[in-house]
């Protein structure tokens, strides 16, 4: 059994941020499996999407249920084999799972961040990781890997620092989010924001935490992470109790309906609001083709490294239209690339469960990868 043991570096320098501020005296939590080999040939940086964390694979010692986000993916004799990988996942800046985020306090003025948390974008997250892969003493990546959000960041890594990079698996993610995409997140804010409980983002020192908007906000995000195929099946019409309406238009009557408050209700026990406001954010402002005229295969021709792309076909989020555009900029460019669109049933969760095709992809791509390693 792999056992997972958090870690956290300390950065004093100021980082620059895209947006012209900078932050400075903050920490990143980190988590390692595997072992780095002599030449630090064999490193995979895995990056998390929204409300993932450090904690990608393994168990803690003690806890039950502490299973990491990608534990099907990543372990020993697992897709990404954490016997023959030295394998590093880390919690991004504004984050509310370690490192520095908008409920730890400023150097600078000796208060919680709260809303003064400066906006970060997924350039500025690539940027942190390097340093702290600097840290490590490791200069360049055998791959960096990432679904959705965490797609974005391994792409970015390939144009922000080209040649750290041998290998990009980009799965269920796009090179930016159409105008559908940006609409949830910000249906998703406006609920966060509107609650009485936010109180201009700096609701910790009133002791209370918005739940309502979170409550709110996981229910819609929850609704575009799942296929209708997978809701019709799993709760189609069913009422939750018995056969006969109530006729209210308060209480629950369908099962879908327990199911999203169930979801909505757990979120805003552990996930911060302003993290929630920042990471959506983040999402909506990756547009790397923006600088370049909008011209995706210009944006990307200083990539240097070979390429995995995976989508979902019941994906409406990040549909497999939207990887193929990254492919095709790609190939534009005359990059190795290989790209897998699977047929699963469950939209765009489906990156993070199970499928004997996408593991076997993900398998033989890194089997690859591992035969080009010093021992």
């Amino acid at each position: 059994m792999l056992i997972a043991k958090p870690q956290s570096m300390h950065f004093e320098a100021a980082l620059p941020l895209q947006s012209g501020a900078a932050i400075r005296g903050y920490s990143l939590s980190y988590e390692t499996y595997g072992t780095l080999n002599v030449d630090k040939s064999n490193a995979v940086l895995i990056c998390h999407a929204l409300n993932a964390s450090h904690h990608v694979a393994g168990v803690y010692e003690g806890q039950d249920k502490s299973e990491g986000w990608w534990d099907n993916m990543i372990g020993p004799g697992k897709p990404v084999d954490t016997d023959k990988f030295f394998v590093i996942g880390v919690n991004n800046l504004g984050s509310c799972f370690g490192s520095t985020g908008p409920m730890h306090v400023n150097p600078d003025t000796g208060r919680v961040y709260g809303a003064d948390f400066p906006v970060v974008t997924v350039e500025d997250w690539v940027n942190a990781q390097a340093r702290l892969l600097d840290g490590l003493g490791i200069r360049t990546l055998a791959a960096v890997m990432g679904g959705s959000l965490g797609g974005m960041q391994a792409l970015s890594w390939t144009l922000q620092y080209p040649e750290r990079v041998r290998h990009a698996v980009v799965v269920a993610s796009a090179p930016n989010l159409n105008a559908e995409n940006i609409a949830f997140n910000e249906v998703a804010r406006r609920a966060i924001v509107t609650d009485p409980d936010f109180h201009g983002g700096h609701f910790y020192e009133h002791g209370v935490i918005p739940k309502r908007g979170l409550r709110i906000a996981r229910m819609i995000g929850h609704i575009t992470y799942l296929s209708d195929d997978v809701m019709n099946e799993k709760f189609g019409r069913q009422l939750r109790e018995g056969i006969d309406l109530k006729y209210t238009t308060q209480d629950i009557e369908f099962q879908i309906e327990s199911y999203l408050r169930y979801q909505g209700d757990k979120f805003s026990e552990y996930f911060d609001a302003n993290t929630y406001l920042l990471i959506t954010r983040a999402l909506d402002y990756f547009d790397p083709a923006r600088a370049h005229g909008g011209d995706l295969s210009h944006a990307l021709a200083v990539a240097q490294s070979k390429f995995l792309l995976v989508s979902f076909t019941t994906d409406w989020r990040f549909s497999p239209q939207r990887s193929r555009e990254i492919v095709k900029a790609l190939l534009d460019n005359r990059c190795d690339v290989s790209y897998a669109e699977i047929d699963a049933p469950h939209g765009h969760d489906a990156f993070l469960l199970n499928d004997a095709r996408y593991a076997g992809v993900v398998s033989s791509y890194f089997d690859s990868i591992s035969r080009g390693l010093s021992t």
